[in-house]
């Protein structure tokens, strides 16, 4: 399991980091190769906390190419002079939106009749959800920016109960945080417990 530093500020002192691995390996070895795209454009969806907009910033800060974070907020006119810029330039273009293009209910729906079919004709990456391993990393990660312990014995309960997500790991983390702070103790089972109840329900 791989983890890509990124030098950018952040509330604590550990800066922001991508774990790689099964949900993000083939995206990661795509925007390694922008000379590959066609048109010099890709787009990049994913579900929630995926580290998208993180993925964005790499790209950016390493000079493979530029970059658009939530383009479904950007104005499409904008868009698609950005787009018309990576064509006179031949600078990669990485366009990152939470929702697939199409027009089913919460979809991208591309009113611009051009803009449409140019990203129509881009390489198209989605970030996946993650494996065991990586949900293990995820959860390591997060910790270890809240400064909280977590053993491999808490990853190995937690990974086959929790919600099976970027955005269940982080919420899960953070419940495990804030009810240690609230009982001012170090995280034990029964916190484990009660925080898999309240970020994903049921009895643990």
């Amino acid at each position: 399991m791989r983890q890509i530093a990124l030098p950018l500020s952040s509330a604590s002192d550990s800066p922001p980091r991508i774990v790689v691995g099964n949900a993000n390996t083939a995206v990661l070895d795509a925007l390694m190769e922008p000379g590959r795209w066609p048109f010099h454009t890709a787009v990049l969806t994913g579900p929630p906390r995926s580290g998208k907009s993180l993925l964005a910033r790499w790209f950016v800060q390493t000079g493979l190419g530029d970059a658009v974070d939530d383009a479904r907020g950007v104005d499409e006119d904008a868009l698609f002079h950005r787009w018309n810029r990576a064509q006179e330039t031949g600078r990669p273009l990485l366009i990152v939106t939470g929702d697939k293009r199409g027009t089913g209910e919460g979809q991208w729906h591309i009113r611009l009749p051009d803009l449409a079919s140019r990203l129509g004709a881009a390489l198209e990456l989605e970030i996946g959800e993650p494996d065991d391993e990586m949900l293990a990393a995820l959860m390591e990660v997060h910790a270890e920016m809240r400064g909280l312990v977590l053993d491999q014995s808490a990853t190995q309960y937690l990974v086959g109960r929790c919600e099976r997500s970027h955005l269940g790991v982080e919420r899960l983390v953070a419940a495990i945080d804030r009810l240690s702070l609230e009982r001012k103790q170090a995280p034990t089972m029964a916190i484990w417990r009660d925080a898999l109840i309240e970020t994903k329900g049921g009895d643990f």
